[in-house]
């Protein structure tokens, strides 16, 4: 079976312990999914939030976050990774959830042989963090999918990031379900906090643009995004975004796109959410 590839614009913490419509869509689609026979034997999983960069020459830091390793890209080896709660300012009902899912160091194994050569290290430093779990409990919140992170390398372009993603698609024909996890306009010094904030200008355009983009399958669009009207606005920095090649990537032209959950918050936070397959 060939499982589908999801990008999920994750969006507030607060939407690990919220009911809300966004959550709901989760829910319902981890529920199709097992009806379906659609379960995963595992999640590869691409956060916004776990980047780290290659080892340079006189540079003592070996990653942004956790690295052992002279490679860019990382995957996690844990078998029992931690939750890692990676934000501040939010209630406590937020610090104690916990997402107890088992990690897999075989799909670690998997996906460093299929990135080839030394593409991708390995480490057991790291964990899950909220771009990870705060949509996983919905989608399978039994926590019984073993789960293995794979790190954004800080040194890839955007069409580097969609080499590796293409390497590892026969993970989808392995029982692996890619979940990436960013938001496509995702710009927190221009968020309008109001709940009926209305949308700015810069994040339709440029919410659109990938809409279209994703819809005519052009990877050139994808790839050369900041040129894209509302660009710089949308995207100030690139990790929220990245993620979304990754589930293209692993997806090819038999793939139809579907649109689980699109809109924007709080003017300037798009929620667009898709699945390839």
């Amino acid at each position: 079976m060939k499982h589908p590839a999801l990008f999920l614009g994750h969006g507030s913490p607060m939407n690990a312990v919220e009911d809300n419509p966004f959550t709901r869509r989760l829910r319902r689609l981890g529920q199709a999914l097992a009806e379906a026979g659609a379960a995963p034997s595992a999640v590869l999983a691409v956060s916004a939030h776990w980047e780290t960069r290659s080892r340079v020459a006189g540079d003592s830091a070996e990653a942004i976050s956790a690295s052992s390793d002279a490679a860019g890209t990382l995957v996690l080896a844990a078998e029992r990774p931690r939750t890692i709660h990676d934000f501040g300012g939010f209630p406590q009902e937020l610090f104690d959830v916990r997402y107890p899912a088992p990690g897999s160091p075989a799909l670690a194994r998997r996906v460093r042989e299929l990135a080839g050569g030394d593409a991708v290290g390995e480490t057991l430093e790291w964990g899950f963090d909220h771009g990870v779990w705060s949509t996983l409990r919905h989608l399978f919140p039994e926590a019984d999918v073993p789960v293995v992170p794979l790190s954004l390398d800080r040194g890839k372009t955007p069409r580097q990031h969609l080499e590796l993603a293409r390497s590892l698609a026969p993970l989808r024909e392995e029982g692996v379900l890619l979940v990436a996890s960013g938001n496509v306009v995702h710009n927190l010094s221009r968020i309008d906090w109001r709940q009926d904030a209305p949308s700015q200008p810069w994040a339709e355009s440029f919410d659109g643009y990938v809409k279209q983009a994703l819809l005519a399958r052009d990877a050139e669009a994808l790839v050369s995004y900041p040129a894209a009207a509302g660009a710089a606005l949308a995207v100030p920095t690139p990790e929220h975004y990245v993620p979304l090649l990754y589930a293209f990537g692993v997806s090819d032209d038999s793939d139809p796109v579907t649109f689980l959950y699109e809109g924007l918050e709080m003017g300037t936070l798009s929620m667009r959410s898709v699945r390839f397959g």
